[in-house]
């Protein structure tokens, strides 16, 4: 895949791996559009970005979804890329009571309908271009879950599920689907975690998980795992077991705290 003089569509873009993607595709000479559910974060970063182009939309509605691409279809005609990046990550206690069942699933709104909605939604126009793409992040976890990360890590899951049959349904097109499963990586997704629950995990800077993975587009490596995610890949095929028991050591710090409650 060409990695300049595109046109991209990053989502959640305003923070994290998003505006790393952002900072560095632009840097590449590629033009760049980016989505995000806060106008305060957006203007922020058009701030540090000053070329950067910025839409509030939210991938959890799909009204806003087709606000965008008809949007990007009159401004950006050229749109050839599109990163689904969009994502939340929190902790879940199944034994919390207090936790609603509409917002427990949180993530599967944003993180796994979100990009399914806006593949199929902007797939028409990729079409239409000479070259194009779909990049799905990811993580490590879509191979093997945190058992404190369950939704999490079960979107990722299925996200990555979804990437290997639109790649398939997609062979003869000229819309190329590329998957990009981050490692722990130092982001404020990351920083809203209990330290003790990550301490044994090594946790790779976020401008080098990106230069990494934008490598691995230049190489058209379809499934890109930089970092310690390539080695929980093999790790759930050879020792499942093993790999989710180390996984698993932080659940027993919340079931200590739900016992004392």
């Amino acid at each position: 895949m060409k990695i300049s003089g595109n046109t991209v569509l990053i989502t959640g873009g305003s923070s994290g791996i998003g505006f790393e993607f952002c900072k560095q595709f632009l840097a590449l000479g590629n033009t760049v559009v980016t989505t995000g559910r806060d106008e305060m974060k957006l203007q922020k970063m058009k701030s540090r970005l000053p070329k950067i182009h910025i839409v509030r939309s939210d991938v959890r509605l799909p009204e806003d979804i087709r606000s965008l691409l008809k949007k990007v279809a009159v401004d950006f005609p050229n749109l050839n890329i599109l990163i689904n990046n969009a994502g939340i990550m929190r902790t879940i206690n199944v034994h919390d009571a207090s936790v609603d069942l509409e917002n427990l699933t949180q993530e599967i709104d944003i993180n796994l309908k979100g990009p399914i909605r806006m593949a199929r939604a902007f797939l028409p126009h990729l079409k239409t271009q000479e070259e194009a793409a779909i990049i799905n992040i990811t993580s490590g976890l879509a191979f093997m879950p945190l058992p404190i990360l369950p939704i999490y890590s079960a979107t990722k899951a299925g996200l990555h599920s979804f990437s290997l049959s639109l790649r398939v349904q997609l062979k003869n097109t000229h819309v190329k689907v590329f998957e990009i499963a981050p490692p722990a990586t130092a982001t404020e997704l990351l920083s809203d975690m209990n330290p003790e629950d990550i301490k044994d995990l090594s946790i790779m800077n976020v401008d080098d998980m990106v230069a990494a993975s934008i490598q691995g587009l230049a190489a058209d490596q379809l499934e890109i795992r930089p970092g310690q995610a390539n080695t929980l890949k093999f790790m759930s095929r050879f020792a499942p077991d093993f790999i989710l028991n180390q996984l698993s050591k932080p659940v027993n710090r919340m079931l200590r705290q739900t016992a004392k409650k």
